[in-house]
């Protein structure tokens, strides 16, 4: 079944470097990857360089005024690729390539890979700064505004339920269960509510794009992947991410848009992104709110 597949963090990149001849004359670095001295950098540099550690780091080098440890991988391939992630960089290389062409990679990419280190390490960041803590009083996004937990010992609502007070202040959410409810009861208690709004929210929008894009869907999945928001089936299946549900409409309007679009092309070829700017002319700066946007920590 062709499936199409949208990332959850889209600012992960890779890039490589051009292909390199084979060399069977070459013998293949030592097993043991290990941190290398770098010559001496600039007063400036020394002062206060940034620094980036892969958690598994086996190999280091200094790139303008970042010190950056990466973790280097060996393999069939023909190619010197970075990837930037969460954990920091991984480099990959062909077994028979030599440490010193690494090196030279590494330094003719430097400011690419030191922005896109930058902007994981400020992305951590502000994930960090989004985790929930379960109790009373914290607030959790719904549909891009924050929302209130309120615990209801009454139990008004049904034990386990959730019921969302918009008042006319900031809206709260009133969860059936006691003040003695653990954080593990706040958190799947809410959790069922978002995923029940979600599902109402994803399936109206997806009955409003698909007529304009002259598709019909046939199944909607959710979904809680770590690095997708969503899929599409050539058979009409939709599979969404369910936090989608803590961004503003709009934005969830762009990843319906996308997996509709796939059901008329399942790729992402000129004709595909121009059926998406069809349906919603601003869809650049819709992806752009995705990317960086902080999705709470759970």
């Amino acid at each position: 079944m062709r499936q199409m597949l949208l990332g959850l963090f889209e600012g992960d990149a890779e890039a490589s470097e051009p292909n390199r001849p084979p060399a069977p004359a070459r013998q293949a670095s030592a097993a043991t990857e290990t941190i290398v001295s770098e010559p001496p950098v600039a007063l400036g540099d020394a002062l206060a360089p940034a620094r980036f550690a892969h958690p598994r780091a086996n190999r280091a080098i200094v790139l303008g005024q970042a010190r950056v440890a990466y973790l280097l991988r060996r393999g069939q391939r023909r190619t010197i690729g970075f990837s930037v992630g969460a954990d920091g960089l991984t480099v990959s290389a062909p077994r028979w390539t030599t440490l010193g062409e690494i090196d030279a990679a590494l330094r003719e990419k430097q400011r690419w890979i030191v922005a896109k280190l930058d902007e994981s390490r400020e992305r951590q960041q502000r994930l960090e700064a989004a985790r929930i803590d379960w109790r009373e009083g914290a607030s959790v996004p719904f549909l891009g505004e924050p929302v209130v937990l309120r615990l209801d010992p009454r139990q008004r609502h049904g034990r386990g339920g959730a019921v969302l007070d918009a008042g006319d202040g900031a809206p709260t959410l009133h969860l059936g269960l006691p003040h003695g409810a653990t954080p593990e009861q706040l958190r799947d208690t809410t959790q069922a509510w978002l995923m029940r709004q979600a599902r109402r929210v994803f399936t109206a929008r997806l009955d409003h794009f698909a007529p304009r894009l002259g598709v019909r869907w046939q199944k909607l999945s959710l979904s809680s992947a770590g690095t997708r928001w969503g899929s599409a089936s050539a058979d009409g299946s939709i599979r969404l991410n369910w936090r989608l549900i803590h961004f503003r409409e709009p934005t969830i309007d762009y990843v319906v848009v996308h997996e509709l679009a796939h059901l008329r092309e399942m790729n992402h070829g000129p004709r595909f992104w121009q059926h998406v700017q069809d349906v919603l002319p601003d869809y650049a700066e819709l992806r752009g709110e995705l990317r960086d946007e902080a999705v709470p920590r759970w």
